[in-house]
């Protein structure tokens, strides 16, 4: 009776072993459920840039508005009866120079 309860005993803790060390075991499922976490956040990520793209495209398709706007946003075009003007940020020490060369007017 001994020896059946002792072949029990090392029949359950092979199957332990197998659950939880084996490649085939808990560690593996894990392991794949976070894969499967990680696969699904990517997916979401991806759809939400199609929905994004599809809907640009659907505004060139649909008209000149949005066509004319990524002319101006991306290749600086302007239309024929536009005027353009370009505001250039002041460099710095610009003040000073100025306020030299008034100064050596007055005098």
């Amino acid at each position: 009776m001994k020896w059946l309860a002792g072949a029990l005993v090392l029949v359950l803790l092979l199957l332990q072993y197998r659950l939880w060390l084996s490649d085939n075991g808990i560690a593996s499922v894990w392991q794949m459920k976070a894969a499967v976490v990680s696969q699904q956040q990517q997916n979401e990520g991806l759809e939400e840039r199609n929905r994004q793209l599809a809907a640009e495209v659907r505004d060139l398709k649909q008209g000149y508005s949005a066509l004319e706007e990524r002319a101006r946003n991306d290749l600086g075009m302007i239309a024929s009866n536009e005027t353009f003007y370009q505001v250039v940020p002041a460099r710095p020490g610009a003040d000073r120079a100025a306020a030299t060369v008034t100064q050596n007017r007055t005098h």
